[in-house]
């Protein structure tokens, strides 16, 4: 007889989330739309219970909105959101990368060196998600290289907000590109423990990402069929 083995409730747990976030992430859901329990709980095979559980953690993160007599909604930001979570994201990529130049162990930067590779592979094969896996991994780890536990909580805070439209920002083949060559600049002012080059790559990166995210938002195409989000406001629980 095959061996039952228990799923505890907090791996459960750490399951959905990741599965609900992924599914926004990815725009599988629309930003905007309200998130359908029953079809969630059928979709992710689990009771209604780690499900909310999830929905309140993601929206503490900035993905899901909780609206009163509506409920939870995928987060939908505004071009004023989107220029003030930047314009501080900015600043936070800056200061780690500066850091992580500085205080990055040989270890650390051996393993930011294969996560690179792996998304480099992932770029070759045209692999967007698994880029996107690989390229999220590499920003955390500079983050954490730079051994500072106030600017981690802080940026994972704040980089949450915006990860999904970061996501999209690579789905145009000269821009993807481009993006890659960024990385390489990086790699390389790590491996030189070059604090200030590292902290223009990175501001330059942030920077190139917000217009490209504005760009998307004036055609129309990082929200398609919603109408032009300016003066609207959001509204959070």
């Amino acid at each position: 007889m095959a061996e039952v083995l228990e799923i505890s409730r907090q791996a459960l747990h750490d399951q959905v989330v990741t599965r609900l976030r992924t599914l926004l992430i990815e725009g599988r859901i629309a930003p905007g739309a309200k998130l359908n329990e029953r079809e969630l709980c059928e979709q992710l095979r689990v009771s209604r219970t780690p499900l909310r559980e999830a929905i309140k953690l993601l929206a503490a993160e900035g993905l899901v909105d909780l609206i009163p007599n509506r409920g939870a909604v995928a987060v939908r930001l505004t071009e004023a959101d989107v220029l003030h979570t930047f314009e501080m994201l900015g600043v936070l990529e800056a200061t780690s990368g500066e850091l992580a130049a500085r205080r990055i162990s040989k270890e650390e930067l051996a393993e930011l060196r294969a996560l690179h590779y792996e998304m480099l592979a992932c770029y070759e094969r045209n692999d967007l998600p698994g880029y996107y896996e690989f390229n999220a991994k590499i920003h955390n780890a500079i983050n954490a290289a730079a051994h500072n536990p106030v600017l981690a909580s802080t940026y994972h805070s704040i980089n949450a907000r915006v990860q999904s439209l970061r996501y999209r920002t690579n789905q145009d083949a000269a821009k993807w590109k481009h993006a890659i060559q960024e990385h390489e600049q990086m790699m390389q002012a790590l491996s030189e423990r070059d604090s200030a080059g590292m902290r223009a790559i990175l501001l330059e990166h942030l920077q190139r990402k917000r217009d490209l995210v504005l760009e998307l938002l004036h055609a129309g195409k990082l929200y398609p069929g919603a109408p032009a989000p300016h003066g609207e406001t959001r509204r959070s629980a």
